[in-house]
């Protein structure tokens, strides 16, 4: 490829931090051609040209992040005490002054780094691209930079991670990319500054760090050609046009290129599209999965316990089954899941990441098929059982539940051709209802499997709005991922439930039909953390109104069920549930998964 002078041609004229200029280009990049109205723009691309663009992308769904630095020295812990979070936040978490910090530089010496090894990894474990951390906020860069001493080439290791890691992922078929964060709170002419950073500012300069920014950009897109560039930090000394030109010149270098949103400022509500005038694109929900995706490429990015970078004392590790299920949650929403490791100072990625990245690579071998290329499911709202995905005519049912005998496709009234378990043939008991298609599951696969039904229609999916209703028994489940909700409360895949439900004006609400009414038992599922109980929830169900004191029940994840009522509802009524909290004396009021009516016999 040829190289284009970045640092020069995305170089702004600024006549103050806040109101910057931006001139025509004048240097030349990839695609200038002497005529001016032929210069490529890459913000009058056509639909058709992103979704070419973004085809691997989208058909991946599944990608390894990776915090790595000189925070993975100190991993957590700082003159001896530890701060809980992430790791790689630890010199703004601590408030350690740039001359304190800076010897770190002369320890990093990951001797036991190995990048065919971190490639092995991913991609036994289902990942298809790679994003790594050139620079976080610490300004450190990953590489042997020419823009200053602050860089992995004047460290002891002197080797270049990131070329060796780049090379090892096109050896393996694994698309390389790179995480750059546009903060810097080591660099002298980065403006503003931190509270906690005493220097003095005078003489500071943000264009001049503006020249290194760039110039270091122009070195990794021409070193290492990234698929992907994963910008971040853009809330501090960042402005919508200096993101714009940056998308604009990259772009330009490199057409291909694939950028998040980050590179923007204003991302509330994750908006990784254009409509508004902001650039970007993909969104960048961090550490959740939104409850019904986006109508624009999105990617969950999390952890896999609570910290980016390693840190020593963190050990709150998900299970390997939570990871399968935030990956097909995603996939189910049309989105990809970027699950982080944070290696440690000597360059191994944590043995507990690699043994839950083994038990997920074993899933996806049997069962990648419903999740690779596939995308957002049909159905409305969540299922109680599982996940569904689609690719074409094809639906995977993706079975979270182990005790599930039969699963509903409610709504479904496609033509079903057959139905089956991944990778068997024999076939599985189906049966159209006036709610939809009820798959029989009781030729189940290995015990705790999450399992995965391939339903073969014989034409696209039509899917019809069917109202929560009975089961066979008469109960019915109001799960909180089919709520209405208003507030601050909203759905957290992990814990299948609502949480943050920290004001007083969140509410969640559902409508459904009861068709043969009687006398309903009333259980309410929900966890609360012992120091946030005392709240009183207030519920009204077919007009009967209901209250209980959220008492704690050993964490946000500890959920215990509480039986109020009797109620009474008459058959044929169509009604509305609704959770409120009246009061809330603490933080949180609790985390609600579900409402049950309960028929009495």
């Amino acid at each position: 490829m040829t190289a284009a002078v970045l640092a020069i041609a995305m170089l702004p004229s600024l006549s103050g931090i806040s109101t910057p200029s931006f001139p025509t280009l004048s240097a030349p990049t990839l695609h200038s051609p002497t005529n001016p109205a032929q210069i490529f723009d890459p913000l009058k691309e056509t639909p058709a040209g992103k979704d070419l663009r973004m085809q691997w992308w989208r058909e991946a769904r599944f990608g390894m992040f990776i915090h790595w630095g000189l925070y993975s020295i100190p991993a957590g812990e700082w003159n001896g005490k530890n701060y809980p979070g992430a790791g790689e936040w630890l010199m703004n978490n601590a408030q350690i002054p740039v001359a304190d910090y800076e010897p770190l530089q002369q320890q990093f010496n990951p001797v036991k780094f190995n990048a065919k090894e971190w490639v092995r990894i991913a991609k036994e474990a289902g990942m298809k691209y790679i994003v790594i951390t050139s620079k976080h906020h610490d300004g450190f860069a990953l590489w042997p930079s020419k823009f200053g001493t602050w860089n992995v080439g004047n460290s002891p290791f002197k080797r270049d991670p990131l070329k060796e890691l780049a090379d090892a992922c096109r050896e393996e078929g694994i698309k390389f990319c790179l995480y750059h964060s546009i903060l810097d709170w080591h660099h002298p002419d980065f403006l503003p500054r931190e509270g906690w950073d005493k220097r003095p500012t005078t003489g500071a300069d943000f264009n001049r760090y503006l020249t290194v920014f760039r110039g270091q950009l122009d070195e990794i897109m021409q070193n290492y050609d990234p698929a992907v560039l994963w910008f971040d930090g853009e809330w501090k000394g960042w402005s919508h046009e200096l993101g714009m030109q940056t998308y604009r010149d990259l772009r330009r270098k490199k057409p291909s290129l694939i950028i998040n949103n980050r590179v923007d400022v204003g991302r509330a509500g994750m908006s990784g599209s254009t409509a508004e005038g902001h650039v970007g694109d993909f969104g960048t929900p961090e550490q959740e999965i939104p409850a019904n995706g986006f109508a624009y490429d999105w990617e969950s990015c999390m952890t896999m316990n609570g910290s980016w970078g390693y840190h020593k004392n963190d050990t709150n590790w998900k299970s390997a089954r939570t990871l399968i299920e935030n990956l097909v949650d995603c996939a189910s929403k049309g989105g990809n899941y970027l699950l982080n490791v944070g290696p440690t100072d000597l360059g191994e990625i944590p043995t507990a990441s690699i043994e839950r990245l083994a038990e997920v690579g074993k899933w996806m071998k049997r069962n990648g098929e419903s999740v690779y290329g596939t995308v957002a499911g049909p159905f409305k709202r969540p299922m109680p059982w599982g996940k569904v995905t689609r690719k074409g005519n094809t639906l995977f049912a993706v079975v979270f539940d182990e005790k599930a005998d039969k699963i509903e496709l409610p709504g479904l009234k496609s033509k079903v051709n057959t139905a089956n378990y991944l990778r068997e043939r024999a076939l599985l008991i189906t049966e159209a209802t006036d709610r939809g298609l009820t798959v029989d599951l009781r030729r189940t696969g290995e015990p705790g499997e999450i399992r995965v039904v391939q339903v073969n229609l014989a034409e696209a999916p039509l899917v019809e709005d069917v109202p929560l209703g009975q089961d066979a028994d008469g109960n019915v489940m109001l799960f909180s991922g089919d709520a209405k909700t208003t507030g601050n409360t909203r759905f957290e895949a992990d814990k299948k439930c609502l949480g943050f439900w920290t004001d007083l004006a969140s509410s969640a609400t559902w409508e459904f039909a009861v068709k043969k009414g009687g006398s309903f038992k009333v259980e309410v599922e929900y966890a609360c953390e012992e120091d946030s109980s005392g709240a009183t929830i207030g519920l009204s169900i077919a007009g009967r109104a209901l209250e209980f004191e959220a008492q704690g029940t050993g964490g946000w994840s500890s959920f215990k069920k509480v039986t109020l009522g009797p109620i009474e509802i008459d058959s044929d009524t169509k009604a509305t549930a609704m959770v409120v909290a009246k009061s809330k004396p603490k933080y949180a009021a609790m985390n609600l998964r579900s409402v049950r009516l309960v028929k009495s016999p």
